[in-house]
């Protein structure tokens, strides 16, 4: 016999007090009967009403969203997003904190994922508990940055207008602007047009140059419409076939610029996101190694070659760097970008197939910035195996950082230093620089 389906809770409403912030733009509550809720749309220590959005009868946990304020925190304000909300787009998740609170929120949530995860409290890993807003991010509260250069939006099938898509769901929500979208994108008025037959439309406006680009994901049999926009812009389209980013018009890939230096970025390939995000980053990452002349460095997961190339500039002609990335056309773009250094070699694989292979076994300073999901133990075994001075860890997950350090502990490395920085305003994410060393020198 096949067990009855559990009874579905959507829609229930529960009147709950609200705990503390937890990884992922929600915070922790509890209905009487001790079931755990993750409620959306409210901040610690608040009362509401709770309307169930995911989950059935006996399980762990519950989703939802606070429909009704009943008493508020200090730090709500009023959403500046009008399409922000319970039930509405999904793309931020403290529109309606502070400013200020919601980066006190971001880095409750960081040391937390560093204590469960990692055991290590701030003080440990060299950290005062501060998340750095980006140059020009600090704004009054109802005042939102322009910050986001590379936008996704979804295309409503049945009206054929770009919007974003709702939280954890497939339903777009109608916008006529988003109020994080950098000018760059915004201007092109993506918005304002009609998409038959796309299902995607990605908008990309890069930083330090004037380079605009759309990239268009049709849907099954459908023709690419003819793209006219606000601004000049190079067109890409996602290929039915192959999932491949191919060239309708204009330039495959997009300039930017950090550190002094241009990166071609072909194809919508990995790029950070804040105008300021970049030199932020690679700032962070030379403070924390202070390469000196003659080393010899990896950076993995590198991408286009950001850091490899900051690397090349700081470590002079005898210096050597080594720049591992999956991605074909990120590796293209890469060579390219580090033509100019003779001693720069980029290898494309997976990290924890192409590094065993390079037959290296000393490193000086070592960079990774690996995907949300971190590098793993085993590719954190072979780094702590290589004996380098320094190694700066560069990670958009908290829990993913937490989890790696502990391995990084394991394999006889110490966190030195810790910065956190909200390179993303009005979201639950950060972006955090590990630096570590070993543990026996503490040097």
């Amino acid at each position: 016999m096949q067990a009855e389906p559990k009874k579905s809770l959507v829609g229930l409403e529960y009147e709950v007090e609200v705990g503390p912030v937890a990884h992922g733009g929600h915070c922790i509550a509890r209905t009487d009967e001790g079931q755990v809720l993750f409620v959306r749309h409210t901040l610690p220590g608040e009362r509401v009403v709770a309307r169930v959005t995911e989950g059935e009868e006996g399980a762990r946990f519950l989703r939802a969203d606070a429909v009704e304020v009943l008493d508020a925190s200090k730090d709500r304000i009023e959403a500046p997003c009008p399409y922000a909300g319970p039930g509405r787009c999904g793309g931020c998740d403290w529109q309606h904190a502070k400013p200020g609170a919601q980066r006190r929120l971001k880095g409750e949530v960081v040391a937390e994922q560093l204590a469960r995860l990692a055991g290590l409290t701030p003080e440990e890993a060299g950290w005062d508990g501060t998340v750095m807003p980006a140059e020009g991010d600090k704004l009054p509260a109802g005042q939102v940055p322009q910050w986001r250069t590379r936008v996704q939006y979804a295309v409503d099938p049945s009206t054929g207008r770009a919007g974003l898509r709702r939280h954890r769901s497939h339903e777009v929500e109608p916008i006529e602007h988003c109020m994080i979208a950098a000018e760059g994108v915004s201007e092109l008025g993506i918005e304002r047009r009609d998409w038959p037959g796309m299902a995607s439309i990605e908008a990309i406006a890069a930083t330090g140059s004037q380079d605009r680009q759309v990239i268009l994901t049709p849907r099954p049999g459908a023709r690419l419409p003819i793209v006219e926009l606000d601004k000049p812009v190079s067109v890409m389209r996602v290929g039915e076939k192959d999932g491949g980013t191919h060239r309708v018009h204009g330039r495959p890939f997009v300039r930017e610029r950090a550190d002094g230096r241009t990166y071609r970025v072909g194809s919508g390939g990995f790029w950070q996101v804040h105008p300021k995000a970049a030199d932020t980053l690679v700032t962070a990452v030379m403070q924390g190694l202070l390469p000196r002349k003659g080393e010899m460095a990896l950076d993995l997961y590198c991408g286009v070659g950001l850091f490899a190339g900051a690397l090349a500039d700081r470590l002079g002609e005898a210096g050597a760097v080594l720049g591992i990335e999956s991605g074909k056309r990120a590796v293209e773009d890469a060579r390219h970008n580090l033509a100019d250094f003779d001693r720069v070699r980029i290898e494309q694989g997976k990290v924890e197939a192409v590094l065993p292979r390079t037959g290296i076994t000393e490193a000086d300073l070592i960079v990774l910035d690996p995907p949300r999901a971190g590098a793993g133990r085993k590719t954190v075994e072979h780094l702590s195996s290589l004996g380098a001075r320094r190694i700066a860890y560069v990670a958009c997950d908290p829990a993913a950082l937490a989890r790696d350090l502990g391995y990084f502990r394991d394999g006889g490395y110490r966190v030195r230093t810790l910065r956190v920085f909200d390179l993303f305003p009005m979201t639950s994410h950060v972006e955090c620089v590990a630096i570590l060393e070993p543990a026996a020198k503490g040097l």
